[in-house]
């Protein structure tokens, strides 16, 4: 057991840990002085610890026993998806939470699930991968979850899975063809994804296109630009920001927490979080490059693209590149499920490095 640990990618944990810490002190920044959100350093921190836990726990495994029983996996995620259009709480104007002793997020744990799912089926059939049969059992394994999470509504988490489903399906080998129909079908049915959306789904892409069109619902936005351009090349200062500590800027620790890291730490601050993500994604793939299997080099592939994918439209939507989504920046916003699932990702991401070859005796 003691040979597996030598090859644990202690640089990988470092970036990780660098991520957390600058999270907590942004959060704590963010939350300063604001009735009602006293309490969220200390969660966050609890939230930080405990992934950590489940970071290791998840490295002492073999990466391989988590696709033991990928049936009965997909079987009880549809289920816990399911139950939430039943009996989900609702929050913030979503259905998205069921309460099983505690309040869990079937959705986040989707997109670690359907990874694992998606990198068994593909890995299984590996030599058939080229076969229509194949894409089409991806397709449609990757669909009822989609489905699913959609309805809550949950458009953000929707379309992460959907590009780690993407990537992972080309890296596995899928031909061309099958990527452009699958693009082909999916222009044919945007108008009917659009007239299906949420009104305020609607509204956040309106007001990307058209911020003139509805200035109240662009505030937030408009905000976050003001903190980022406050920020200047070094910032005003940690706990200093004039739109973040005034509370100009709205949902600050989590959705709008790079516009404080921005604001407070400057040019500098956000170059050195987007350094920071790419170091992460580049150890994420050099794993993916030593993986000793198929499975082990699609489950890190996977888990990287819902990474980067969240990164980028977090970011994207803070410098007003993209439409809000409401998605957090993966181990820096605060939050609970979000949180512990990217850190068993990166506990995941570990175990394939720890067991790259095999041990010889």
């Amino acid at each position: 057991m003691a040979r597996v640990w030598r090859n644990f990618d202690w640089t990988l944990l470092g970036i990780t840990l660098v991520m957390l810490v600058i999270g907590v002190v942004m959060v704590r920044s963010a939350t300063i002085n604001t009735p009602g959100l006293e309490d969220m350093v200390r969660r966050q921190i609890t939230f930080c610890l405990v992934g950590l836990v489940i970071l290791f726990v998840a490295a002492s495994v073999d990466y391989t026993l988590v696709a033991t029983a990928p049936t009965l996996t997909y079987l009880i995620l549809v289920g816990l998806l399911a139950l939430v259009e039943i009996v989900g709480m609702t929050q913030g104007g979503a259905q998205r939470w069921v309460e099983i002793g505690l309040a869990v997020q079937p959705s986040e744990l989707a997109k670690i699930l359907v990874v694992i799912i998606l990198a068994r089926f593909l890995a299984d059939r590996e030599q058939a991968i080229r076969r229509i049969s194949t894409y089409l059992g991806a397709v449609l394994l990757l669909a009822l979850p989609l489905v699913l999470i959609y309805l809550q509504p949950d458009l953000g988490t929707t379309l992460s899975i959907a590009f780690a489903g993407g990537v992972m399906l080309l890296i596995a080998g899928l031909p061309l063809i099958y990527a452009a129909l699958t693009g082909v079908a999916a222009a044919a049915v945007a108008p009917l994804a659009w007239l299906s959306m949420q009104d305020y789904m609607r509204n956040r892409i309106l007001l990307f296109l058209n911020p003139a069109g509805n200035p109240d619902d662009f505030y937030n936005v408009n905000q976050a630009l003001i903190s980022i351009g406050n920020g200047g090349i070094l910032g005003q200062g940690l706990f200093h920001g004039s739109q973040s500590q005034l509370h100009f800027l709205r949902v600050r620790h989590t959705d709008f927490i790079f516009s404080v890291i921005a604001e407070e730490l400057g040019f500098v601050g956000a170059v050195i979080v987007l350094v920071l993500f790419i170091l992460l994604l580049l150890r994420l793939l050099r794993i993916a490059d030593l993986a000793r299997d198929s499975f082990g080099r699609l489950l890190v592939i996977g888990m990287t693209s819902i990474i980067f994918f969240q990164a980028a439209v977090n970011i994207g939507m803070n410098l007003n590149l993209l439409p809000v989504t409401g998605k957090p920046l993966p181990f820096i916003s605060y939050g609970g499920s979000s949180l512990l699932i990217f850190m068993l990702s990166i506990g995941l991401a570990e175990s394939v490095a720890m067991r790259y070859r095999k041990l010889e005796f």
